[in-house]
């Protein structure tokens, strides 16, 4: 006879355990939160039939769940069976208090860590309350350290825009690198308690900390090569200068190339009135702040695969004029014999609704698998990296702008 599937006392443990787990039973600690206890547990428990047919079975449960924890109060009812006549068996069980929930689990002293953290945040931040509800396992995984990460967040109240490096942060307790570990968290917070003028919207993510919060980032840097020697800077024509700085470069240029590849970009040819810049894949983003960039013909070059077309598209939120350049289905055949592959796992599948016709009909032939080899057989993942397209090749397509 198979064992019978009624609910065991360590079932019951599995479920309060569930209920830590989940952040459940500490975030009914937080103030304004639904009561939750007294709790009823789950209890699978025979039926009429079982005390007929598994009598000897139904009587071993039924002890083992009267040896449980006296935190467990259990409720029982009577089954009036015609063979057996009148037997009590567990219904329900209950646990009445958040306090023995806890003691059951072990967990007292965290949910005393918690609710101290929780008086501390709240009565400086109220608007913590929200993140803390969603959050409590987080939080109290950052116990030892919330009085130091409630500091930050007060500095940084009181110290909007500040134009500081963060090696200049002089907050008690706080080192450099306590924040640079914690930026995520401290994102997250600092989004919560700073009024929004306060916060740089257009910086997200763990790189775009300091700048979102008003501090000093080291510079973003770009590399540009000037392909008209006329056009050199005291000489200069292969040079690496923060972004704001050549936001105010003033010279008279007809074109500019965007090209991810370092070794295309240095073997690039040289163009009367043109220069060529350095691109970072989805770094690109930073041409956005380039102003005369808005004004400028500008041709962006990179590898023929989903990625590629991924990164035009986004440069096109920035700089909606920019054309692609040696990224076609000419150039892709041309070449049929470079052709490689891109990681399936890395490929881009999404849409991308800022490419041209043409580039979104091939965009959908890579997506889709749908381009052959020589020999007929569809090539999946396919990738054609920039740096392959020939030289000549190359020449060709800039005599024709």
């Amino acid at each position: 006879m198979s064992q019978p599937d009624w609910t065991s006392p360590a079932d019951l443990r599995s479920q309060l355990q569930k209920l830590w787990d989940r952040g459940e039973l500490l975030r009914s600690r937080l103030p304004q939160a639904e009561p939750m206890f007294p709790l009823q547990l789950r209890l699978k428990k025979p039926n009429s039939n079982d005390l007929g047919t598994q009598f000897e079975q139904v009587r071993r449960w039924i002890a083992q769940l009267q040896l449980l924890d006296s935190r467990y109060r259990l409720e029982y009812r009577e089954i009036n069976h015609r063979q057996l006549g009148r037997n009590q068996i567990p219904d329900s069980v209950w646990i009445d208090q958040p306090e023995d929930a806890l003691q059951l689990l072990g967990q007292q002293r965290a949910a005393r860590q918690f609710e101290q953290l929780v008086s501390a945040s709240l009565a400086l931040f109220p608007a913590l309350h929200s993140w803390l509800q969603k959050y409590p396992l987080r939080a109290l995984e950052q116990a030892a350290h919330w009085q130091q990460i409630l500091a930050v967040l007060q500095w940084f109240c009181a110290h909007p825009h500040s134009q500081l490096y963060l090696r200049q942060l002089d907050i008690p307790g706080v080192d450099t690198k306590f924040i640079e570990l914690r930026r995520g968290l401290l994102s997250e917070l600092l989004d919560l308690v700073l009024p929004a003028a306060h916060i740089d919207e257009q910086w997200r993510g763990v790189k775009g900390f300091c700048r979102r919060y008003g501090l000093l980032d080291k510079p973003l840097r770009i590399r540009m090569r000037i392909l008209d020697n006329r056009l050199a800077i005291a000489g200069l024509t292969d040079l690496e200068v923060p972004v704001e700085q050549l936001a105010g470069l003033q010279l008279p240029l007809e074109r500019v190339f965007v090209t991810e590849n370092e070794v295309n970009a240095l073997a690039f040819p040289e163009l009367p009135d043109s220069v060529l810049l350095f691109g970072q894949g989805y770094a690109l983003d930073l041409l956005g702040h380039i102003p005369w960039l808005q004004k400028q013909p500008l041709y962006y070059w990179g590898d023929i695969d989903t990625h590629g077309f991924a990164i035009l598209n986004r440069l096109r939120t920035y700089l909606p004029h920019a054309k692609s350049m040696l990224m076609d289905h000419s150039t892709l055949l041309h070449h049929q014999t470079l052709w490689g592959q891109e990681p399936a796992d890395t490929a881009c599948t999404g849409e991308l609704p800022l490419l041209t016709s043409t580039e979104q009909s091939l965009y959908q032939a890579l997506r889709e698998n749908r381009l052959c080899n020589a020999d007929g057989q569809p090539v999946k993942n396919l990738r054609f990296e920039q740096e392959l397209v020939s030289f000549n090749w190359l020449q060709q397509y800039l005599r024709q702008l």
